[in-house]
């Protein structure tokens, strides 16, 4: 069975570095589950892209356009997400957190996540366990233990390849595991609810007249 790798790339540049790295790490996982007698299918969502649609969205009140919903969509019905963002100011690109900000708040619930970002200086790798790695704790993602920096001096070098199988070898073990499967984690999902995009509404809405009861003011 084929798993889907949701592909999250945050560079401004084309070619871009980020989308290089993407790639190189997507590759990566997609041997390491061939590896494991599975395939995956890998989906870029290039934010570049939404740009406008993401402004558009903030200044709409939340109301998502219809690529940005398309995207949504995409990314919380992956099997497993690469997130890779260029670091700006040190910390993650602001198109990349307006991306996430757009999401619902149980989108990335259980899924497995490579964190990964590329910077012009070594100093940057910080933004993995300081910033990248709260961000998709607070959405509740499956964070694996191997994050992905990329300074320009790296690429090219034997460090970074490694770095990415490590990874991706991860990445790979959560998301084609067999449930049950003897010494290996399963990630749970929403307590049995399926990871929304935001746009469905809750089943669960307590009417208007019910909050207000009790109030004469």
């Amino acid at each position: 069975m084929s798993r889907r790798i949701a592909v999250v790339t945050a560079g401004l540049s084309q070619p871009s570095s980020t989308r290089l790295l993407a790639d190189r790490i997507a590759d990566a996982v997609g041997a390491a589950a061939t590896a494991r007698g599975e395939s995956v299918d890998i989906d870029p969502i290039e934010l570049r892209d939404l740009a406008t649609d993401l402004v558009t969205s903030v200044t709409a009140g939340g109301v998502p356009t219809p690529a940005l919903a398309r995207a949504r969509d995409r990314l919380s019905s992956a099997d497993g997400l690469i997130a890779v963002t260029p670091v700006f100011t040190g910390s993650f690109s602001g198109l990349f957190k307006m991306f996430f900000d757009a999401v619902d708040v149980d989108a990335l619930a259980g899924m497995p996540t490579i964190i990964a970002a590329t910077g012009g200086s070594p100093r940057h790798s910080l933004v993995l366990d300081h910033a990248m790695r709260p961000l998709f704790s607070f959405l509740r993602a499956v964070v694996v233990p191997t994050g992905v920096y990329a300074a320009t001096e790296d690429f090219g070098g034997t460090e970074l390849g490694g770095r990415i199988r490590r990874a991706a070898d991860e990445l790979a073990a959560l998301v084609v595991a067999e449930p049950g499967g003897a010494g290996v984690f399963v990630p749970a999902a929403t307590d049995g609810r399926p990871r929304t995009s935001g746009l469905a509404l809750r089943t669960t809405v307590t009417p208007f007249q019910e909050l207000l009861r009790g109030h004469t003011g």
